[in-house]
């Protein structure tokens, strides 16, 4: 079970994050980058099960900026209301965001990143940044518009090959751009398989996304 901190970010924002230490001995810490869904129960979930794995998770609540304590669920009007409010952010403001969780972990050791649906994009934002030891994003639509900037750290991908809202062909643009990056397609998963809050879930896809994502981030975080 974590905790709710403060950070605060370069720009003067202050924000809460959810903070779950790590179980036992710490293998790693890792920024963990929500959904257009808010630090939810999903998001604290996530960073609860990389802390039963080790590693030390903090999620920045990225809609802060818009509203404090803002989460949503999965029903067709969360949704909408997620879209608006992730429009409200932009991608410097996000990025400021994550540096200031980054910046909280660092002191610690090296930092990895990791996120989900509009975090999966931030995630390949954060590695541009720099700073990150290692990067995993999940089934992030819109890293096709940010192409343009190169990740200075190793980087993972997943997506479903289902998933109504990003293209197979823009996976295979990513894929062409980055031959380096390390992308894995799951047959028959569709977006947000890795919420298990959502009827999308794919439980195999989940599971064999997660061993991956672990894996990966054992061999770069260190």
């Amino acid at each position: 079970m974590g905790e709710t901190i403060r950070l605060t970010a370069d720009d003067g924002h202050h924000l809460d994050a959810y903070l779950a230490k790590a179980e036992g001995e710490e293998v790693g810490r890792l920024v963990v980058v929500q959904e257009i869904f808010g630090v939810n129960v999903h998001i604290r979930d996530v960073c609860d099960r990389f802390a039963a794995k080790g590693h030390t998770a903090l999620a920045p609540a990225l809609f802060d900026r818009v509203e404090a304590g803002l989460e949503l669920g999965y029903e067709a009007d969360d949704v909408t209301e997620g879209r608006a409010l992730r429009a409200k952010v932009s991608n410097d403001q996000a990025g400021l965001d994550i540096l200031a969780a980054q910046a909280y972990l660092t002191p610690g050791g090296s930092v990895g990143i990791v996120g989900y649906c509009w975090g999966g994009t931030l995630a390949w934002l954060g590695a541009a940044m720099g700073g990150f030891a290692a990067a995993v994003g999940y089934y992030g639509g819109h890293i096709i518009e940010i192409l343009d900037r190169d990740p200075k750290c190793p980087i993972m991908l997943h997506f479903g090959d289902q998933d109504a809202g990003i293209p197979l062909g823009d996976v295979e643009k990513i894929r062409g751009a980055y031959p380096e990056v390390t992308i894995h397609v799951y047959e028959g998963a569709g977006h947000g398989f890795n919420c298990d809050h959502r009827g999308s879930y794919d439980e195999a896809a989940a599971a064999q996304a997660l061993d991956r994502t672990l894996a990966y981030f054992a061999m770069h975080l260190g």
